[in-house]
């Protein structure tokens, strides 16, 4: 296994102020990178609200052409910590979209389109718009252009059906991936149950769960991120990112018991630079001060533990975004 200890130091780290010092729940640069205006704009709202959720949207300032699908978890159980209905309704209508999912790969209540329709209809997301099963029909190739691992990437079929992307994340921990933001949603997300082997297995199977090379794996995600973000960029296409920092379990929206939230919520974070948005919220998470009833080293903790920072580096390595950003506080 490919996998190295990552110990993060925060002693070490340059902790530089953001453009907008002074608000506590404003995220810090722990990478040593100048978190200057050169970098990156990632936009943050402490509103947890669906009137804050559009006003985030808004303030990014790109405007959906055609067809929209808002990439979403529809959550293993109704004790899974996704994103929901009540939450994302107002900005699915503000833009028309469909909600759109793949099935997952690893049996429970949404490895068939079946199964997977029941579970949408039982968390509410019928009420909101229709959902989009994009691999119920099959699955197209994409192409990468990193082939360190993966040769392609394997999506859901209806991606064709779409003009443009809203990734809607959930900002939380992964039981394998250290922690899910919007480059998951986006990789493993988008990938269809074959495409979801193809990526975990770094490149080596499409039938069969493998996952002895932690390193291969995220950086296989960062590969399969490009490709969906690179699909959405072409001919006149376009993909925003927004991820959500509430009910922040160490367990992803794919566990349907998960451990239960230690550190409270914190905002709602959007780009247009994937990697800078997930690294802004990776910030907020290693720069946290813990007090009682509220601590975010169990977080922290299971991100180490799968080296699940590499993905941010390796993303950035290949071109799919950076780590530099600044922040404006709505």
């Amino acid at each position: 296994m490919r996998r190295r200890t990552f110990l993060f130091s925060l002693v070490s780290a340059a902790i530089l102020i953001s453009s907008c010092a002074g608000s506590k729940n404003v995220p810090q640069s722990s990478t040593g990178f100048d978190s200057s205006k050169d970098g990156a704009t990632v936009y943050f709202t402490s509103d947890i609200s669906s009137k804050g959720l559009v006003e985030i949207y808004k303030a990014l300032g790109v405007k959906p052409q055609g067809r929209v699908a808002v990439k979403i978890s529809t959550g293993e159980s109704s004790k899974s910590n996704h994103l929901r209905p009540e939450l994302i309704s107002d900005l699915v209508h503000e833009v028309n979209g469909t909600l759109v999912e793949c099935n997952t790969a690893y049996g429970g209540s949404r490895a068939n389109t079946a199964a997977h329709r029941k579970a949408i209809v039982e968390r509410g997301f019928e009420s909101v718009a229709h959902v989009d099963i994009m691999d119920e029909e099959g699955e197209i190739q994409i192409p990468v252009k990193d082939k360190s691992h993966i040769q392609h990437d394997i999506v859901g079929s209806h991606i064709q059906n779409y003009d443009f992307m809203i990734n809607l994340a959930h900002f939380k921990g992964h039981a394998m991936g250290g922690f899910g933001g919007v480059l998951k949603n986006q990789s493993i997300g988008v990938a269809s149950s074959s495409g979801k082997l193809y990526i975990h297995s770094a490149g080596r199977s499409t039938t069969k769960w493998i996952d002895d090379d932690q390193d291969g794996f995220l950086e296989s995600m960062a590969a399969a991120a490009q490709a969906v973000h690179d699909y959405f960029k072409k001919d006149g296409k376009n993909i925003i990112y927004i991820n959500v920092m509430n009910n922040m379990s160490v367990d992803c929206d794919c566990d349907g018991n998960p451990d239960k939230p230690r550190m409270k919520d914190i905002g709602i974070l959007a780009s247009t630079d994937p990697v800078a948005l997930d690294q802004a919220c990776i910030d907020l998470v290693f720069n946290h001060k813990d007090t009682e009833g509220d601590t975010a080293t169990p977080l922290q903790q299971r991100i180490n533990r799968q080296h699940g920072l590499h993905i941010l580096e390796y993303a950035e390595s290949i071109g799919l975004g950076g780590r530099k950003y600044h922040i404006v506080n709505l």
